[in-house]
């Protein structure tokens, strides 16, 4: 199991991940054509997200013809792991446990803070004028 947060890409590269997951391999453009159906992305930006996990050891990069081809090194699953982990870690002490019983109490609405509700009570009249 991954042990850092490290491997838990950020936003745009999960992304960029996620668009190859679904391609299992593929240049720039066309990662750029999946990634830009949640995102329109310039090719440069996407071009750059991609050599910098190349640079991360998260894909792998080859020669086809004049353009490169990129291929994931690592699993949706694998990230996933890395993402639950830093979850556990920053937010349930490490513990499972703390994170099932959460989730098991979850079904039970919070109580609301006076302050809080208020304020929203206050946000929402604010936009309806």
């Amino acid at each position: 199991m991954p042990k850092t947060a490290r491997d838990v890409p950020p936003p745009l590269e999960l992304l960029c991940l996620k668009a190859l997951w679904t391609l299992g391999k593929g240049n720039v453009r066309e990662v750029q054509r999946v990634v830009s159906e949640s995102r329109p992305l310039a090719y440069t930006t996407i071009m750059t997200v991609l050599d910098r996990l190349v640079r991360k050891g998260k894909l792998a990069r080859s020669k086809s013809g004049r353009a490169f081809v990129y291929a994931p090194q690592q699993s949706r699953d694998f990230i996933r792991r890395a993402a639950l982990r830093s979850l556990l870690d920053e937010f349930f002490e490490g513990s499972e446990e703390n994170l099932i019983s959460f989730l098991q109490n979850s079904a039970e609405p919070a109580p609301i803070d006076s302050a809080t509700h208020a304020y929203e009570d206050a946000a929402i009249d604010t936009i309806l004028l």
